[in-house]
């Protein structure tokens, strides 16, 4: 694994050189975004713009092709196998911490990449998860690094191992732990109670963390960006030591323990690169 480091006012790899035209996409456009690259770096490739391209580090294979969303996942679809808590369903706006949040830049084809490293855990209904790495710069956080853990993995939750390992590849790059992503491979689009303890991790390390999820069977949404509502949902589970799938108590204000994200923005000029950490994979 490369340890250069981009310093004295260098561009970290993944960052873009211009802000760009940014978009939020809907869960219909992005199942409409595929394209096909084969890149075999063993070094940082640049471009023009000094940006750098998808970097896939060994010892994972490559993605060589996206394909849409819709075809992830041969599972039956199931509303029952998990239980759901009815004080978690999302909230579709903002809390009124989420205006004093920093904006955050996602690439448009980080669910896609993600999803296609996924593809054979899916099809065998087992989760997986990959860890956010964000770089800051002109006020706003740039997801710029994909890393996908050693993990054990079931049909309702997964678990990252060896977890030096992430620490070590963002302390490398000096990136952010900008939150994580991760399937529901026969179950909707939400945050579980496990999900939202996991989520609480990373959202009281950095408030603007994300929680993707990306559901392939759920016929309403095939993907979501949550956070924890604050200080609703901050201060529940704050307060929960429970583990496993339980349910939670109401917040103080009556509202949702979790929201869809504002100020989460799809970019299709952000440059990232992709560390797979599974062996064998």
């Amino acid at each position: 694994m490369s340890n250069r480091r981009f310093e004295n006012g260098q561009r970290k790899c993944g960052t873009h050189s211009a802000t760009g035209t940014t978009m939020y996409l809907g869960t219909a456009d992005v199942q409409k975004i595929t394209h096909c690259q084969v890149i075999h770096p063993t070094t940082i490739d640049h471009d023009v713009g000094g940006s750098c391209a998808v970097k896939h580090h060994y010892p994972s294979p490559i993605v060589s092709w996206i394909e849409d969303l819709s075809s992830f996942g041969s599972a039956p679809f199931s509303h029952e196998t998990e239980y759901v808590d009815e004080q978690s369903r999302p909230l579709v706006g903002q809390s009124s911490a989420s205006s004093n949040l920093r904006d955050m830049q996602i690439s448009v084809r980080l669910t896609d990449e993600f999803m296609e490293l996924a593809k054979e855990n899916t099809s065998n209904n087992l989760e997986t998860c990959g860890i956010l790495g964000a770089s800051f710069r002109d006020g706003a956080y740039y997801v710029t690094t994909l890393v996908i853990p050693k993990q054990e993995a079931t049909a309702h939750s997964c678990q990252a191992s060896n977890e030096e390992e992430i620490h070590a590849i963002l302390s490398e790059q000096s990136l952010y732990p900008a939150g994580w992503i991760h399937t529901h491979p026969s179950q909707t689009c939400f945050l579980s109670s496990i999900d939202l303890h996991t989520q609480y991790s990373y959202q009281v390390m950095l408030p603007e963390a994300v929680a993707i999820v990306a559901a392939p069977t759920d016929p309403t949404r095939s993907y979501g960006i949550f956070r924890l509502t604050d200080p609703g949902g901050m201060d529940v589970l704050r307060e929960c030591s429970e583990s496993g799938f339980h349910t939670h108590r109401e917040t103080t204000d009556g509202g949702p323990i979790y929201e869809t994200c504002s100020r989460v923005h799809f970019n299709p000029n952000l440059r990232f690169e992709i560390v797979d950490l599974r062996s064998g994979a």
